[in-house]
């Protein structure tokens, strides 16, 4: 499958490695330039792209930049992906730390990934926001494994969200659907899920006792 990626931090660089180790056709950019990933590149087998060209011809893209960035993504960056690319959005809002305060989130009330597709102007599915990048690569396993983790994913588009679902089954983790993108606050920084390492019935359970009210550290 090709497969871009924009944003080569800890979770695009992680997913980057597993996804080429899988076979996959990975072009990844990031805000630096494609001089910045050589090494990245040479380690993986990845193409090395300017951002504009990471989703050209891509069947899923994943979009792993901080939040307060996503304004300044390229205009039209999804125009040459092939056709039903599913957009993976990993993205947190964190005001007090790094993003400062963006008014959609906190005075419109809109999640983290909202806020990313209304920017794109495309769909995203919302995954892999609460995971730790280096579990990506130290703890998938076979499907049917009781020591399985679980990731939640949150969506609208149930094609792209069942696209997302079965490439990180492909990793090594089973997933729990967490809803629209409107849901998507269950699985924010802060909520009982954020980082939890854990199969899929201790997953949903925690997706339900998310909280609504953002915790006064992750509001500006």
């Amino acid at each position: 499958m090709k497969i871009g990626i924009i944003g080569a931090g800890n979770i695009g660089g992680n997913l980057t490695r597993r996804l080429t180790a899988l076979g996959h056709d990975v072009s990844v950019a990031n805000s630096r330039g494609p001089h910045t990933l050589t090494a990245l590149a040479e380690e993986t087998g990845a193409t090395a792209v300017p951002a504009e060209q990471a989703a050209r011809d891509a069947e899923v893209v994943v979009v792993t930049v901080p939040v307060k960035a996503v304004p300044n993504l390229p205009s039209g960056l999804l125009d040459g992906a092939a056709k039903g690319v599913a957009v993976i959005d990993t993205g947190n809002y964190y005001p007090q730390e790094r993003d400062g305060r963006i008014v959609e989130i906190e005075d419109e009330g809109l999640t983290e990934s909202r806020f990313t597709e209304r920017h794109l102007g495309h769909p995203v599915i919302k995954a892999f926001n609460g995971t730790y990048a280096q579990d990506i690569l130290e703890r998938p396993l076979p499907a049917g494994d009781p020591g399985r983790m679980a990731l939640p994913v949150a969506g609208d588009d149930t094609a792209a969200k069942a696209k997302v679902r079965a490439l990180i089954d492909e990793l090594g983790f089973d997933t729990v659907d967490a809803g629209g993108i409107d849901d998507s606050w269950r699985q924010q920084p802060g909520t009982p899920v954020y980082g939890l390492q854990a199969g899929v019935e201790a997953v949903t359970k925690a997706l339900a006792e998310a909280p609504r009210e953002r915790k006064p550290e992750f509001r500006a």
